[in-house]
C-alpha cells in the first residue's frame, strides 16, 4: 500500500506533529485548552476531583513542561531521520524508529494502564503507535 516516499513524508509529517504537540504540552499547561483536552482526564485519576491546589498546578506546570520539551525532542529526532538516513533507506534508522517507538509504547502504555490512565493510554499512545508502527510495516521490505 503506497509508495515508500509516502510513508517516508509520513513518518516526517509525525515527527513534526509531535513538534506541535510538545509545544502545545510545554506552554499550554495551564491554560482552559489544556485543561479541557488534558487535564480533565488526567486530574480525576490521582486526584478526588477535576481541580488541584495551587502547589500541585505548580507541580504540573513544571511535568508538564519537561514532557512537552521531551515530546518536541522526540519528534525533531524522528522528523530527522526520517528525512535523511530513512530516506537513504539505511537499515539503521528503520530500527531505531521501531525500537524507539517499540520500547517507548510499552513502557509508558504499562505505567499509564498500572496507574489507571487509560486516556493516556489509550487516547494517545495507542494512535500514536499506529502512526508509526503503519509506515514502519509498509516500508519494511525495503530495508530488507
Amino acid at each position: 500500500m503506497g509508495s515508500f516516499t509516502f510513508w517516508q513524508r509520513w513518518l516526517v509529517a509525525v515527527g513534526i506533529l509531535l513538534v506541535i504537540a510538545g509545544l502545545g504540552i510545554a506552554f499550554l499547561t495551564g491554560t482552559s485548552l489544556f485543561q479541557r483536552v488534558f487535564d480533565d482526564q488526567i486530574n480525576p485519576v490521582y486526584w478526588e476531583s477535576k481541580t488541584v491546589d495551587g502547589a500541585t498546578q505548580d507541580f504540573q506546570q513544571w511535568v508538564y513542561g519537561v514532557l512537552g520539551a521531551t515530546v518536541v525532542g522526540w519528534g525533531v529526532f524522528l522528523a530527522f531521520i526520517a528525512h535523511y538516513p530513512f530516506r537513504q533507506r539505511e537499515r539503521w534508522a528503520w530500527t531505531c524508529i521501531a525500537a524507539g517507538v517499540g520500547v517507548w509504547f510499552v513502557i509508558d502504555t504499562y505505567l499509564s494502564l498500572s496507574t489507571g490512565n487509560t486516556f493516556n493510554a489509550f487516547a494517545v499512545n495507542v494512535p500514536l503507535f499506529v502512526l508509526v508502527l503503519v509506515p514502519l510495516w509498509f516500508t519494511r521490505k525495503t530495508f530488507d
